[in-house]
């Protein structure tokens, strides 16, 4: 589950986490509101607006339309009206989203951290996530934060440095050092630098975190420590232990599809392809997906019914799948374990009836229990769907729906 900026920052200050402060608003009413609070609170000259979407590269992105870009400093009251007027309800395009961009519901107006002081200011670059090949938490940064980011990782990858931690304890503090040595800290800088990681490693652990993204970790020029922007993905497994934290779920950042899909259990994923599947298991869409793409054709989608798969979730699978324009053909590959081939069958055609006539193909693929009586259930339907019991024949019945 990702969040917004502004969720992950109220969620970081839990922990102590020093944070460039803002308010969240949804209209240029309450943006307007909030700059007189920034205003008056920190003595800031500026105030920077930001766009809350689920995605990164705001700072280059801009509205369509307009031009706007996702990330804007504000000089006065006029800016933030011009500003926040572009981005609530625009469109913002950035290297993350697409072409076809995401809807900008809310901004962040945040206190100007960029003052001028005794020290040069500097941004740097952190992430916590799992490192799966170590079976570890691996804490990246870097010198060079920012926009260009991508640019370093690519360009001068020596200049990303790695702090692996073992998931069963915490952070070290010799560990925690290493990274505020390693980014060129001293005195105070130093020391404040310390505290941040080591609170933002307990933030990681705390919330179960997927992916914790700091960019830009900002030094200030009276030597603090602060999380200008934040990204956070909480583990969606995770969330029977973080009740509140599904509260903060934004589902119009979501594809409306996966989210409809989840409503009824299924595990589904959005593809670019022509064939549809429905598949009962994780390792066995996969498969699947990859035996479609050989046949010649492209999957549209992973679709997941699980292990229990009756009437009502095929018929959810089959509608949601249908909503999709590119789909030719549709295959639907059951294994018989735990569940019945012959009661699968059964759903098929029962979904079938309820949906009304389906005009592309469809290929059923059952084997396992009662794999034969399951393909004469389907052959003696009536209905247009082609039956196969190898993994062979649902390749070849696929080929010619597609071709």
């Amino acid at each position: 589950m990702n969040l917004h900026e502004y969720q992950a920052k109220e969620l970081l200050k839990k922990y102590n986490v020093p944070v460039q402060e803002g308010i969240a608003c949804g209209s240029v009413a309450e943006a307007e509101e909030a700059y007189r609070q920034i205003k008056n609170q920190y003595n800031n000259k500026f105030a920077v607006v930001k766009a809350q979407i689920h995605a990164g590269g705001r700072g280059k992105g801009s509205v369509q339309g307009n031009g706007q870009r996702g990330v804007a400093v504000a000089k006065s009251l006029d800016d933030i009206t011009t500003i926040a007027g572009n981005l609530l309800g625009g469109t913002l395009v950035t290297i993350q989203t697409g072409a076809a961009g995401k809807v900008v519901n809310k901004v962040l107006v945040a206190q100007d951290v960029y003052y001028e002081g005794p020290n040069p200011v500097k941004e740097f670059y952190l992430s916590i996530l799992l490192d799966r090949s170590r079976g570890q938490n691996v804490i990246m940064y870097s010198t060079e934060g920012g926009v260009n980011i991508e640019d370093v990782a690519h360009d001068t990858p020596e200049k990303i440095f790695k702090e692996w931690v073992h998931p069963g304890g915490p952070l070290q503090s010799f560990q925690a050092r290493k990274i505020a040595f390693n980014l060129g800290l001293s005195g105070n800088a130093f020391k404040n630098a310390v505290k941040f990681v080591t609170n933002l490693y307990s933030a990681y652990v705390g919330l179960d975190c997927g992916m914790l993204e700091i960019n830009p970790l900002f030094k200030t020029s009276d030597e603090k420590i602060i999380a200008v922007d934040c990204k956070m993905n909480i583990d969606d497994n995770a969330l029977i232990r973080h009740p509140d934290l599904s509260n903060m779920r934004d589902l119009s950042e979501e594809d409306p599809t996966e989210v409809e899909a989840g409503k009824h259990n299924l595990n589904f994923v959005k593809l670019d392809g022509n064939v549809g599947c429905m598949v009962n298991g994780a390792g066995l869409a996969m498969a699947t997906m990859d035996m479609i793409k050989l046949s010649g054709g492209e999957p549209a989608n992973f679709l997941d019914v699980g292990g229990t798969a009756n009437a009502q979730t095929v018929e959810a699978g089959f509608r949601i799948i249908l909503k999709d324009p590119k789909v030719k053909a549709i295959l639907i590959n059951i294994f018989g374990g735990i569940v019945r081939c012959d009661r699968v069958a059964q759903g098929v055609i029962d979904a079938y009836n309820s949906i009304g006539n389906i005009e592309i193909p469809i290929i059923v693929r059952l084997q396992g229990t009662n794999a034969d009586v399951a393909k004469k259930l389907i052959d003696e339907s009536g209905l247009k769907v082609q039956s196969a019991i190898l993994l062979s024949e649902a390749a070849t019945l696929v080929n010619k729906a597609v071709a």
